[in-house]
């Protein structure tokens, strides 16, 4: 570390400006939330349901999780593999130019993936929730820990709980693009979340149990604070974020080792004008880790992290990211989707519950897929067209899932999806 980078570390551990700690925060927020670069790079990240297919009604132990990772072979494209709280392994691709390179990267990884895993009786189910296994924290690290004591002292333990370990996203990273049009671009990715939401859904079940829901995904993540997991307000994208990050509750907060979970209502905002309230001054490596225990639909970290997607299975997720992207990175496409998504702007609730059932929102799901399908590029209009033809007939990926769940259980579709 160099002498310069030091005094940096040193100068985020003090206290926020005593006479004025709120606008010194949010200044420090909007200042991180996006980068001016020119738009083109995305990146992927797909998270999978581990499944022991010698025992699929079991959800594999931390230390076996752990071992399956470890005996993991460097990724050829190099995406990175995390582990979620329960258990669950994520391939993040690193950030390539294009929806093409990026899907290739993802497929080429997930392969090896998939081949290692099976090597080791294991298999990755890209399903938005585990259909068949009670949701359990098998990950024991203090974050998670705390995690789990805030959702069940602010009375949404079930939901808490279930999004911590029986949840999986398709996250879809793209560039903030110049500043002159951040908020144009929020603005289009905002009104493109029902549409992704009702084409994505592929959680019809949630441990063994369906609620008549389309994404029981999203069912979960509204179930929790929507402070945490809410849209962002209104106005400038680094100032709406910062509202937001301000007035959300704390979770946690971090002395050396120490995690603590934070079990009275108290916004980060109210931290700052009330250190006690927490023990001690907030600073601005607290604002940063609080940060990372928000979960908007769209949420800025220097570029733009979609996080709206259900994971979908190997068929159904290239299409839906390349449509992600083509819709927000495509000029042309840009612009008839706003238009297009116009009508059904907050109809995201709808959209989980309803699916292509809601006329509005199925007249803007074909109108997109149509557009997204005309611009994409040509190595992956395949993908598109296959899905445009399901979407064409009134049904959509998780419509299979939620069928073949009916007809053979829950854990038959875990199963073979872990197979696939």
């Amino acid at each position: 570390m160099t002498a310069q980078s030091a005094a940096h570390d040193s100068l985020r551990a003090v206290a926020f400006d005593r006479l004025d700690p709120v606008g010194h925060a949010r200044e420090h927020v909007t200042a991180s939330a996006l980068h001016d670069h020119p738009a083109g790079l995305v990146g992927l990240e797909l998270e999978l349901h581990l499944v022991d297919l010698r025992r699929p009604a079991s959800r594999p132990t931390w230390q076996r999780v752990l071992d399956l990772v470890a005996s993991l072979p460097p990724m050829p494209c190099g995406s990175a593999v995390t582990m979620e709280p329960g258990g669950q392994v994520e391939l993040s691709t690193p950030p390539v130019a294009g929806a093409p390179a990026a899907v290739a990267a993802l497929r080429t990884d997930l392969a090896v993936l998939r081949s290692a895993l099976a090597g080791q009786g294991h298999g990755a189910a890209g399903l938005g929730t585990d259909p068949a296994r009670a949701a359990h924290r098998t990950n024991p690290h203090p974050r998670y820990a705390a995690m789990e004591r805030h959702f069940d002292a602010l009375g949404c333990a079930g939901p808490g709980r279930s999004m911590m370990t029986a949840t999986a996203a398709l996250q879809v990273n793209l560039d903030a693009g110049p500043a002159a049009g951040w908020a144009g671009r929020l603005d289009l990715v905002r009104s493109l979340v029902p549409v992704l939401v009702a084409l994505s859904a592929a959680s019809p079940y949630l441990s063994g149990r369906a609620s008549g829901w389309h994404s029981m995904r999203q069912q979960v993540w509204q179930g929790i604070d929507p402070r945490r997991s809410g849209a962002l307000p209104e106005g400038g994208p680094a100032e709406a974020w910062a509202r937001y990050a301000l007035d959300a509750p704390v979770m946690l907060v971090r002395d050396a080792e120490e995690v603590r979970p934070v079990t009275q209502p108290c916004s980060f905002a109210s931290w700052l004008v009330e250190p006690d309230r927490l023990g001690r001054p907030a600073t601005p490596d607290d604002l940063d880790y609080h940060l990372t225990t928000l979960f908007p639909p769209v949420r800025p970290r220097g570029y733009l992290e979609i996080r709206c997607l259900d994971a979908l299975p190997d068929r159904w997720w290239p299409a839906l990211a390349a449509l992600t992207v083509t819709l927000v990175d495509d000029s042309v496409a840009a612009d008839r989707a706003s238009e297009l998504c116009r009508s059904v702007a907050g109809a995201g609730e709808s959209a989980a519950r309803h699916g292509l059932a809601d006329p509005a929102l199925r007249t803007a799901v074909v109108g997109c897929v149509e557009v997204a399908t005309s611009r994409c590029p040509d190595t992956l209009r395949p993908d598109l067209d296959a899905l445009a033809e399901l979407v064409a007939s009134g049904r959509t990926p998780g419509d299979e899932l939620r069928t073949r769940a009916r007809t053979h259980g829950p854990l038959r579709l875990l199963e073979e999806e872990a197979h696939a």
